[in-house]
């Protein structure tokens, strides 16, 4: 897609690809500069170029290149950070973590860059943007959660290690789904109030939301049915 910035890929993976392939391809973004940067090198060893054409070449190459490693989404920046968090946290608090930290990101460039440096509108129009961008994006994280859940729920999301969660029995099976992380298999330990305990899969909580439809039901009823 092209933006007032440059291009932006978009995928449909949500988070459901193994997390060192979505690093691969966000790198390469920033690696096509050092590229660049050769080239430009070998331009000013052989005097194809003037030396004020190199100079711009050089500037521009590095604003551009610092610009699109800003910690803000959809940026290659933004994009790294967000799989860092992914590490972290669940999938869901990652991604409302990494639009929070844009847009305060994004206003916090406007107020330093209009503090220290000289006023610049196409810097401030883009910093608007995508602040906007984000509060769009915000708006939409639930659906974009509904992805994450459901390219998991048809089987396509990669897993390396198990991760197991416990939640007590009057929890939402929504609920349980905001500890879901990426690259990882879940096994739900359903705590009940006499100390009882009861290991169902993840399967079977995706499996009661997207297929039977139960979108209000808890996550001690779904045990019991499966007991």
């Amino acid at each position: 897609m092209l933006w007032v910035f440059g291009g932006v890929m978009h995928t449909d993976e949500h988070g459901n690809r193994p997390l060192h392939e979505e690093m691969l391809v966000t790198i390469a973004g920033p690696f096509q500069h050092v590229i660049l940067y050769v080239l430009i090198m070998f331009a000013a060893d052989t005097n194809l170029l003037s030396a004020s054409t190199i100079e711009l070449l050089y500037f521009y190459n590095s604003a551009i290149l610092f610009f699109n490693l800003l910690p803000i989404w959809p940026l290659d920046g933004g994009k790294i950070l967000f799989m860092l968090l992914t590490r972290i946290f669940p999938y869901k608090k990652a991604h409302q973590l990494i639009i929070i930290l844009s847009m305060a990101a994004s206003i916090f460039a406007i107020i330093f860059w209009s503090v220290y440096q000289s006023f610049s509108l196409s810097f401030l129009l883009i910093m608007l943007f995508l602040f906007m961008e984000n509060r769009t994006e915000w708006k939409q994280r639930y659906f974009v959660f509904l992805r994450f859940l459901l390219r998991r729920y048809e089987g396509n999301a990669p897993i390396k290690k198990l991760h197991p969660i416990y939640v007590s029995d009057d929890t939402l099976i929504m609920d349980v789904f905001a500890y879901f992380r990426r690259d990882k298999k879940h096994a739900i330990y359903i705590l009940y109030p006499q100390k009882e305990r009861q290991t169902i899969d993840e399967m079977d909580c995706l499996r009661s939301y997207f297929h039977l439809k139960n979108y209000k039901g808890t996550i001690g009823e779904l045990g019991k049915r499966l007991a």
